[in-house]
């Protein structure tokens, strides 16, 4: 089950990044400016924000399973029809669909994975289906560009898109068989998502989220762009160094999630593993990023390809945080609005970028925005997420009626 939400992910995230692996083809033959290229990057969030949230209730409602089927064949069919756009109008209504379908993935799948995975293994679990969001970019970036440079971008999307599908028999006979380790949540026990909001821990895991996803999307939908236009490698080059980036960040999730699980399982602190594990994530990309940006030409692609070492610490932990907090009765909601403040940084670090490119003429700016960003991200986990300790939301619920009886 854990490879199929890992496959999911990967799927995700090659449906996902396609945009900006086909962005400076797409840009020349639809005669887009930089500024309307970032929109265009950008549109998927539109409604991926907003539909975070009320996936997060689906999810508590119906079950991971159901909803993360449901919005799969929703993007794949986005996916599909991208390939077939005529126009810039076209394809920004395909990524809002688009935005629809992928907003179920991550509050489905780290449901899933919090009803049927011990604490023990949280870090290799979420390492596991994490790394999905790595290998999918390295995929689509590698295969896509060496698809686009045979056939042109558009059957990147539609074979991409079609390819996708085979997952969906996969998931539904495996599924029924993980029900019996499935860790059951009688609806009473889920808290509300009013007592949800009063953790300090949830607003320092959403800033925190933001900005890692700003980093994330910064790399994901402009990096292709940057390394053809702005440091004059092949569209193959490209492919090979952010494929490279991506790959290692792939490993990363699983080497830092399984070395987690280990020195908690010696003894040591939960806590200070997760938040150590953060800081070290933060201050790695960050360096890389200005290392990229004030580098020469060769060592420019060093430093991008070494963010996918550290970005993994950061990564790793996005929703594990979630599950050993708020555990299997809280998780959906929890990453559903956690989801929806984060992907906020998708709204902006794409067209922010588009904006700062047009006004400075290089990327040197849009590198440092990112890195401060990123560095702050590392802040909110070490500072405002307390103890990473399982809540009983009974408890903490009844407390108030207590406390005034």
């Amino acid at each position: 089950m854990l490879i199929l939400l890992a496959l999911s992910i990967f799927i995700n995230y090659i449906d996902r990044g396609n945009l900006g692996t086909a962005a400076s083809l797409i840009k020349n033959e639809l005669h887009l400016s930089a500024t309307q290229l970032g929109f265009l990057l950008t549109a998927i969030f539109i409604t991926y924000v907003p539909m975070s949230p009320v996936v997060g209730w689906l999810v508590d409602r119906f079950g991971g399973g159901p909803v993360l089927v449901a919005g799969f064949l929703i993007w794949s069919l986005a996916t599909v029809l991208s390939g077939f756009a005529s126009s810039y109008a076209m394809l920004f209504a395909l990524r809002l669909l688009l935005g629809v379908g992928e907003s179920v993935s991550f509050p489905a799948v780290a449901h899933l994975v919090s009803e049927r995975v011990t604490q023990r293994y949280l870090g290799f679990a979420n390492g596991v289906t994490q790394s999905g969001i790595s290998f999918g970019s390295a995929f689509g970036v590698f295969f896509g560009g060496v698809l686009i440079a045979e056939h042109g971008w558009r059957w990147l999307f539609i074979a991409f898109g079609l390819c996708g599908l085979i997952w969906l028999p996969a998931w539904l006979f495996v599924s029924g068989a993980s029900e019996r380790v499935r860790h059951k949540v009688d609806r009473a026990d889920r808290p509300p998502l009013t007592l949800v909001l009063r953790e300090r821990s949830f607003w320092g895991a959403a800033l925190a989220h933001f900005c890692g996803n700003y980093a994330l999307y910064f790399i994901l939908t402009w990096i292709p762009y940057y390394l053809v236009h702005e440091r004059h490698w092949a569209l193959q080059q490209m492919a090979v160094i952010a494929g490279v980036t991506y790959l290692l960040g792939g490993v990363g999730q699983n080497v830092w999630g399984r070395l987690a699980d280990h020195f908690i399982a010696r003894g040591f602190s939960a806590t200070v593993v997760r938040k150590t594990s953060c800081g070290i994530g933060a201050g790695g990309v960050a360096l890389c990023l200005i290392g990229c940006a004030y580098s020469g030409h060769t060592a420019s692609a060093v430093w991008l390809m070494l963010t996918g070492v550290f970005g993994p610490c950061l990564s790793v932990n996005t929703y594990l945080i979630a599950q050993s907090i708020g555990g299997p009765e809280a998780t959906g909601r929890w990453v559903g609005v956690q989801n929806m403040i984060a992907n906020v940084a998708g709204l902006i670090a794409p067209a922010l970028t588009g904006i700062l490119v047009d006004r400075t003429g290089s990327f040197t700016v849009p590198f440092l925005v990112v890195a401060i960003v990123t560095l702050a991200g590392g802040a909110a986990w070490i500072f405002l997420v307390g103890k990473i300790v399982r809540i009983n939301w009974q408890q903490l619920g009844a407390a108030p009626n207590a406390a005034s009886a």
